[in-house]
Order: C-alpha cells, then structure tokens, then sequence
C-alpha cells in the first residue's frame, strides 16, 4: 500500500512538471488586456500550441521589473527606450516588435483649454497656462512615460507639482473613468480608448482633441526573458509564441479585432 502512494505521489508531481513546462507566463501592459485583446487570442493560441498562456497586467515599469525578477517567461511591452535598456543590461534577449497603434489627447467636449487640433506641444501649453486638470497615470507604465516625455518635449518642467495635474496610480481604463470624474483632460492609447467609449455605447464623455503627431506613435514589441539570468524561463515556449504571434494568421486576426467597428491595434510584425 505504502508502495503505491509512493507511486501515485510520483506521478503527480511528474503530472505537476509536465503542466508547468507547458505553461507559457507573460508580464504585459494594461492596455492589451483592458481591450480584450489577450482574452481574444487566448483560445486560439491554446488550440494552435496545447501550451497553457496566461498573463499579468500591469504598467511597462513593473512588467519589465517582473522579467528582471524572473517572475515572467515573455513580456509584450510598449515602452522602446526602457525595452532596449532593459535587453542592454542583459534581462531580455531581443525586441519583436509585432503591433502597434497610436497616443491620444482626450477631454471633455467643453474643451475649457481649446486644445481641439493643435498639436501636442500647444495643447500641453494651453493646459498648463490655463491651469486645467490633467489626470495622468503616474504608474511608470509606458503611456505614463510617453507623457513625461511629451511634458519634457514642449518645455514644461514643473507640471507635476501644479494641483490641478492629478496622478491615479492606476490602470489607463480607471485613469479615464476618473478624469471623466474630474472633467479633466488625460492621454491614453488608442485601443484603450475604445474600449472605453465601448462601454458607453459609443456616446463616451471624454473626446479625442488631439491625434496624429509623430511623437505619438505606439510600438508594442514581444521580448523573452533571457535564460542566462532567470535559468528556469521557458524560453523555448516563448519564443514559440512569439513565432506564433507574428504568423500571418495572427497578424490577421490582431487586425480583425474590433470593437464599434474600430481597429483597436495594427499589426507590424516583419
């Protein structure tokens, strides 16, 4: 009898290891979960491979902190210069970049600092000068960097010690649900927005003022986690996905993948 719960002891955790080998854990950014992306693919990943795929949402910031703590297999991230540093310093292996959509400025139709068409560096301006709120994330996640940089590029330094900028330190889709508290002005990517105006069938509070700068491109980009720190990473599941995820059939269904008709990403996978 001993002998036997022996064995049943042993197969079970054999079964254990089995699973976790086929198990795939990716550290990402709110916004590919928010918009219902990941649930999208999910089925279709799992019938394509039989690998197990779940994920952490969370701010770029702390999704690249989870990789350098060996608490993720791949990160799906939308931050480059905090992506190459991290791949620099010896954390990640390699960028893929596979999607991308773009940055926008939303707020209240009133438009109290009429920011409607210009350009970024006017519209931060005119916030700024007419003292209106801005609700920022202040989470350290890529929108959240995109916005510093924003800030840094139209010259104004002091913005984050004014009272009327407010920082959440929460998720883009809380962050615009507070700055439609607020009747406030706030920067979010585009399929989040979406998302968002989803939820309002389409008649949301907060309108996209400004869009179509340069500067407010947005890359998404696929980095496994290197093996040489983290030694039980499963790299090959990862980059099994990331073969996967730039396949033409994926890149297709990433471009079919719509909300109010609306692209939410636009897949760019070479």
């Amino acid at each position: 009898m001993r002998f036997l719960l022996v064995m049943l002891a042993v197969s079970l955790m054999s079964a254990n290891v089995f699973a976790a080998e086929k198990s795939l854990l990716m550290a990402t950014t709110t916004s590919t979960d928010n918009t219902g992306l990941l649930e999208y693919l999910e089925p279709i990943f799992e019938k394509d491979t039989g690998i197990d795929w779940k994920w952490t949402a969370t701010g770029t910031g702390k999704a690249l902190e989870l990789g350098k703590n060996c608490d993720a297999d791949i990160l799906l991230v939308h931050a480059p210069p905090a992506e190459k540093k991290y791949i620099n310093n010896g954390y990640g292996v390699y960028r893929k970049e596979v999607m991308y959509n773009d940055f926008v400025i939303v707020g209240p139709a009133s438009d109290p600092a009429n920011i409607e068409g210009k350009s970024v560096t006017e519209a931060l301006v005119a916030i700024y000068d007419k003292s209106e709120t801005f609700v920022s994330r202040g989470d350290d996640s890529g929108t959240n960097k995109k916005e510093i940089l924003l800030w840094d590029s139209a010259g104004i330094n002091d913005y984050n010690k004014k009272s009327w900028y407010k920082e959440t330190g929460q998720g883009m889709i809380t962050t615009l649900n507070i700055a439609t508290e607020m009747n406030g002005y706030t920067m979010t990517d585009r399929g989040t927005y979406i998302k968002y105006q989803s939820n309002y069938d389409g008649k949301a509070p907060l309108q996209i003022l400004v869009e179509g700068d340069k500067i407010l491109y947005n890359q998404y980009s696929l980095i496994p986690v290197s093996k040489e720190r983290c030694p039980d990473v499963k790299i090959k599941l990862a980059e099994k996905f990331i073969k996967w995820m730039t396949s033409d059939k994926i890149q297709q269904a990433i471009a079919d993948y719509r909300l109010l008709g609306k692209k939410l990403f636009i897949p760019n996978a070479k």
